[in-house]
């Protein structure tokens, strides 16, 4: 796909344009920028085009993309006036995609969002290292490999961080049970 952009056909870049604003908009909200992820993707996108000439032939595009939407994140937070609150930054997060579907008990639905709620808080006291990879991980559902050429980290780097990330998470939230079906995705 990405020789097709080089060679010049608009529609190529389209597709990948089409394939990856969901989890770039789902980065950039989950890393902070809130109302400001759709500007920030956009920005990430333009970025990335304008930087095809270094992208290595053969690199995934999910995870180099992913990290032109960290840094774009993180430039708009720096100058940002404001500093984003925690209910602003997870109501913005709840938007970006629906977790829960409308059909789904309003009990089991409240849980969800107070979950979603602790983890936040929970994330928000990890260091930015720490946060990066557990968002890029789990949130974003990137395997350690994607995660690793996100960050421009080695992989063992992934590992330890990641080991040491999900410590302080279990400290943090002593009573945060995994779901049913055993898979813990948050």
């Amino acid at each position: 796909m990405i020789a097709r952009v080089r060679a010049g056909e608009p529609e190529a870049y389209a597709q990948l344009v089409r394939a990856h604003t969901g989890i770039a908009l789902r980065a950039a909200t989950a890393l902070g920028a809130g109302a400001d992820a759709e500007d920030v993707v956009q920005q990430a996108f333009v970025k990335a085009y304008c930087s095809l000439g270094r992208f290595k032939d053969g690199s995934a595009f999910k995870p180099w993309l992913l990290a032109i939407v960290t840094n774009e994140t993180r430039n708009t937070v720096r100058t940002a006036a404001r500093q984003r609150t925690l209910a602003g930054r997870e109501a913005a997060f709840v938007e970006a995609e629906p977790l829960i579907p409308e059909s789904a008990d309003p009990a089991v639905a409240a849980l969800e969002i107070e979950r979603r709620a602790a983890l936040q808080a929970a994330l928000e006291k990890l260091s930015e290292e720490h946060r990066l990879v557990v968002t890029y991980r789990y949130l974003l559902e990137m395997d350690e490999s994607e995660t690793a050429q996100a960050l421009g980290w080695p992989r063992g780097t992934v590992k330890s961080r990641l080991n040491r990330a999900l410590r302080k998470l279990g400290r943090l939230l002593p009573d945060f049970e995994p779901r049913e079906g055993g898979d813990e995705r948050e």
